[in-house]
């Protein structure tokens, strides 16, 4: 019982203390996950992540979720989930009706607008982070390089790109 508390406090506290969505809470999960309670290995982690973005949802709930299977079992993914998702929904419920009624303001309009070069930071910090610790063969950084080229003109879809360069990592890198 001791552990689930444990889970539902870690991802609580990811799920509190982590705005701009999934790749913004990137940095704080790694950190909980890897560094604080040793549960994942970066390697570990960069394969979470693979997994949690190739799967429908959000990739912070597709992480607790999965994170939560693995050492705890059915219990662990649901209390994972849970905690994860519940400091959003209590503070959506709670805060909604004040956006709406101030949604002119442009005290908050400016909140909102400051907010947004923020979770930029957020982002760029988990992309150096992540891919620090990956794997930098030269087929990795082509296969990066490229399929942000072609996502970012949006000539290829995310999940053509997650079928496409799936099938071309196993090709070069089984062929290497």
């Amino acid at each position: 019982m001791d552990k689930l508390i444990s889970l539902y406090i870690t991802f609580f506290k990811i799920g509190m203390f982590t705005f701009g969505g999934g790749y913004a809470m990137l940095p704080l999960i790694e950190k909980e996950i890897i560094d604080r309670h040793g549960w994942l290995t970066s390697t570990e982690f960069l394969d979470l992540l693979v997994l949690s973005q190739s799967s429908p949802g959000p990739i912070a709930t597709n992480s607790a979720t999965f994170i939560g299977f693995k050492y705890y079992g059915i219990a662990g993914s649901i209390v994972a989930t849970v905690a994860v998702t519940s400091f959003s929904i209590i503070s959506l419920g709670l805060f909604s009706p004040i956006i709406e009624k101030y949604k002119d303001s442009k005290y908050l309009r400016a909140l909102f607008s400051n907010l947004r070069p923020l979770t930029i930071g957020f982002i760029l910090s988990a992309v150096f982070s992540v891919s620090l610790k990956g794997s930098l063969d030269p087929v990795s950084i082509v296969i990066t390089v490229v399929s942000f080229l072609l996502l970012y003109s949006g000539k290829l879809s995310s999940i053509a790109a997650i079928g496409v360069f799936g099938i071309v990592g196993i090709i070069l890198k089984g062929a290497l």
